[in-house]
């Protein structure tokens, strides 16, 4: 099939799956109104790269066959540069906002396959899987996490026996019982890539819970329980809510209740300190920071950008403590481009691809979370009142009501219309439910950042900076 398009891609997902979601069961995510705008957008990400301008950038020819780019093995630093730019555009169609679509995990998986050595006996299901992937150009999720039960023990320790787990090892595969969160995308997505994550005791009552796998998203047992849309199902207008209705990607847990897994889809079974080892032995951390960091300055750009045309729309962009604000959010784009260029400076051949630097953009992972929020509070400092004030844009068609919303809801640079829309998206940006998850996924996407920020701690070799402090006193104690 190579390269799909959001027809395709659309008649895949409408096979039924199982997808609860208040008190509710979904098997048809194109028609439901908390999962179609997201569909949609997929659909759209997948058709951008069948567009006559965007083809030759988004995707490449092997062997006469053409293929998303996100799925390349590269080897050069120009063809990392390509691929930069392919993250950009498919980043740019959702504003940075839709943080799983579809390169987050080919990207992943492609590190995967370049390793695949390191996964002993079952390095050609590693293959053999990345090479289904690429040639189906299907849409995958991840789920790593164990359920939230009790942190203060191992998992095989604790009470509630509630994570995945290997109950069953036979002639055909394993077999999983037990839940693993939080699968972001996994209502759009073709395949679910299980992985480890975290470290898993090297005991005989662990060896269960280390595993990785990769199983159909609507396989027999595969259970999809998502948590409440932030699609607003009653607004007055879709202009109310022109990020929600359309960029909002679930998540859920991922129940397996009892679910077989073909051999051929193992990746590692037992193998405590492959699990526990799993990230540094693939580098997939590099590329997917270089996917995620690219559409962290493409969401920054776009509020650089809304926070400029809302002072403009009113004015303000003319008050000295205003012009601060816009400095700031344009500080924060030319820090995360800057990080950007010097980890492909500095990238280098790892398992065999071309692998950016992962130290700036580790770096950047844990200050990110804070400046996304203060982006949000920048907005919402700009709009002021305004955006609590401003009404749906079905008053717009309102008999009754539409005069006066065209009347008095006007600002200096723009018509009442012009006005409404912005700030309905300015609302949706920076308030409303799916900002507020926006933040959060900023925040936890890839781990908790005061564990990352300690791993980069304690992995960092500190002796270079003792021995200058030392070598700096010995030295002015000497000569003075």
């Amino acid at each position: 099939m190579a390269i799909r398009t959001g027809k395709d891609y659309l008649q895949a997902i409408v096979e039924p799956r199982d997808i609860r979601i208040d008190g509710e069961k979904v098997t048809n995510v194109i028609e439901d109104p908390r999962f179609s705008g997201g569909a949609k957008t997929m659909a759209m990400i997948f058709d951008l790269q069948n567009r006559e301008d965007l083809i030759d950038k988004m995707t490449y020819v092997e062997d006469g066959e053409r293929y998303g780019l996100s799925h390349k093995m590269i080897s050069t630093k120009d063809e990392l540069e390509a691929r930069k730019q392919m993250f950009k555009i498919w980043s740019d169609a959702s504003c940075g906002t839709f943080g799983r679509s579809p390169d987050y995990m080919n990207v992943y998986l492609m590190a995967m396959a370049a390793a695949a050595d390191q996964f002993g006996e079952y390095a050609d299901n590693v293959r053999n899987y990345y090479k289904f992937v690429r040639d189906n150009d299907l849409s995958m999720t991840h789920t790593l996490v164990n359920p939230q039960v009790d942190r203060s023990k191992p998992v095989e320790q604790q009470d509630k026996d509630l994570a995945a787990k290997i109950i069953e090892t036979n002639d055909q595969g394993i077999v999983i019982k037990g839940a693993r969160m939080v699968s972001t995308l996994s209502a759009y997505a073709d395949e679910i890539l299980v992985v480890p994550s975290g470290i898993i005791q090297n005991n005989q009552e662990a060896f269960p819970y280390a595993f990785a796998f990769g199983i159909q998203a609507d396989a027999p047992g595969v259970i999809h329980v998502s948590r409440p849309s932030v699609v607003h199902r009653e607004a007055g207008h879709a202009m109310d809510y022109p990020m929600s209705g359309r960029f909002d990607e679930t998540d859920a847990m991922i129940i397996f209740d009892n679910v077989l897994v073909p051999w051929e889809r193992v990746f590692t079974h037992g193998d405590v300190t492959m699990c526990n080892e799993f990230y540094k032995r693939t580098n997939i951390g590099a590329h997917i920071l270089d996917q995620s960091t690219i559409r962290s300055l493409a969401k920054a750009e776009f509020y650089r950008d809304l926070a400029f045309t809302i002072t403009n729309s009113t004015n303000t962009d003319g008050f000295i403590n205003v012009q601060n604000m816009m400095a700031e959010l344009m500080t924060s784009v030319e820090i995360i481009r800057s990080v950007i260029v010097a980890a492909h400076a500095e990238a280098k051949t790892v398992n065999g691809i071309m692998s950016p630097n992962a130290a700036p953009y580790a770096a950047l992972r844990l200050r990110y979370p804070d400046m996304y929020q203060r982006m949000c509070e920048i907005i919402r400092t700009v709009g002021a009142g305004g955006l609590v004030a401003v009404p749906s844009y079905a008053e717009f068609e309102s008999d009754e009501t539409k005069d006066f919303v065209e009347k008095y809801f006007q600002s200096a640079n723009g018509d009442s219309r012009s006005r409404t829309k912005l700030f309905r998206l300015a609302y949706d940006a920076s308030i409303s439910s799916f900002s507020g998850r926006q933040q959060l996924y900023e925040r936890y996407y890839s781990g908790d950042p005061v564990r990352a920020a300690a791993i980069m701690y304690n992995g960092s070799n500190k002796e270079p900076s003792y021995k200058r402090i030392w070598d700096f006193l010995e030295e002015y104690e000497k000569n003075a």
